[in-house]
């Protein structure tokens, strides 16, 4: 049986309306992929400390975490996640990446012009509908 990862997933909006976009380095597993930041959710933790604590980590930056905003499972050939993303936004600090290649703010319209990991998928779906 393959194993379910719990992950959260920030969908960080600045004042312009753009989203914070993260390209995965070459050495990340899905290299080259395009996701909302975050990470592993650790045992006893709720998923709003889980997420500033990711950013935090990830970014170097702190962020407030205002409401839910989609989770998915998604199965990959070796293991199933369950990404949780997290509408949040910016509250101190400026993004910077330390594990991912590349940091990206786009407008909604946008998010589909870049090659996303699978799981982010329906995120991105859902924010284009939003939009529209």
């Amino acid at each position: 049986m393959k194993k379910t990862i719990k992950v959260v997933a920030a969908v960080i909006e600045n004042e312009h309306e753009e989203i914070l976009c993260a390209l995965r380095s070459p050495i990340m597993t899905m290299p080259n992929l395009w996701e909302f930041p975050g990470g592993k959710v650790e045992e006893d933790e709720d998923l709003y400390s889980a997420i500033q604590r990711e950013i935090h980590e990830e970014l170097g930056c702190q962020i407030e975490a205002d409401e839910l905003h989609n989770e998915h499972r998604h199965e990959y050939e070796t293991f199933i996640i369950q990404l949780i993303t997290i509408k949040c936004r910016l509250v101190d600090g400026t993004p910077l990446p330390s594990e991912h290649s590349k940091l990206l703010w786009l407008k909604r319209e946008h998010l589909s012009s870049l090659v996303w990991a699978p799981a982010d998928i329906p995120a991105v779906e859902l924010l284009r509908k939003e939009w529209t």
